[in-house]
């Protein structure tokens, strides 16, 4: 195999592997999915390390062992990538894609803007903080003051984000938000149960599918990748129960 045939491999397994990893995918499906193209272009020996922050990909061959790290710097949550993604890993693997047309498909997905839109997303978060306050045993009367609250510290969730780098500082303001609204939702007399108004509210902040992450890798093996998106988690809910605990304190 020629050597500039497999630099073009290791560059596909390394895209799939970062759009993976960078958009919510589990480390054993990143890890499994480079491999796996690795092996139906002709290379079975291949090895992947991933941790959130990073790639590590190496093949094996008759020469010597070829690797490259790649670092993973954003990260956010777009499952139809995922699915994009391992729907590029099953053509690679039934032969119906080359190393080109592939590497063109995956540069398509990652640089796509599959999202959803902020003010699309702001209007998911209202229902959503609402249904949840009925879920928790809230009241009809506090379901509007939930909507309101809930997709206003969303609202304001996004705007941190773009405006500080900080991580978890957008969710320690936008918790804070929530709280000040729920709480003149109460004192005014709109709204009657402050605690199931703030739970509902702040539901959509909480890092859920980072947590379930944590623990399908804690139980693949991949501690180190599991602990790290534990710790993650485990700082993005203090960051929001921190926001409520300063409104309920000096309120």
């Amino acid at each position: 195999m020629e050597q500039q045939v497999k630099y073009d491999i290791m560059e596909v397994c390394l895209l799939a592997g970062k759009i993976l990893a960078q958009n919510g995918a589990e480390t054993y499906r990143v890890e499994d999915t480079m491999m796996r193209i690795a092996a139906s272009f002709g290379i079975p020996n291949s090895h992947s390390f991933v941790i959130p922050t990073g790639i590590i990909f190496s093949i094996e061959t008759a020469e010597p062992t070829k690797t490259k790290l790649i670092r993973i710097s954003e990260r956010t949550t777009d499952l139809l990538k995922v699915t994009l993604v391992n729907r590029v890993s099953r053509n690679i693997s039934e032969g119906k894609l080359t190393i080109e047309q592939a590497y063109k498909k995956l540069q398509e997905i990652e640089t796509a803007k599959m999202s959803f839109s902020v003010w699309t997303q702001f209007i998911a978060a209202a229902i959503s903080s609402g249904c949840f306050l009925i879920m928790f045993q809230g009241g009809w009367m506090d379901f509007i003051p939930a909507m309101v609250a809930g997709g206003a510290g969303f609202l304001a969730m996004a705007a941190f984000q773009r405006a500080i780098s900080i991580k978890f500082f957008s969710e320690f303001l936008a918790s804070i938000i929530i709280g000040c609204l729920a709480y003149a939702f109460v004192h005014f007399g709109w709204g009657y149960e402050l605690d199931k108004i703030i739970i509902g509210s702040v539901m959509p902040l909480v890092p859920g599918l980072l947590i379930t992450n944590a623990v399908r890798d804690l139980m693949a093996g991949h501690l180190l990748s599991g602990l790290s998106k534990g710790a993650e988690a485990f700082l993005t809910s203090f960051a929001i129960g921190g926001g409520i605990a300063v409104v309920l304190t000096f309120l």
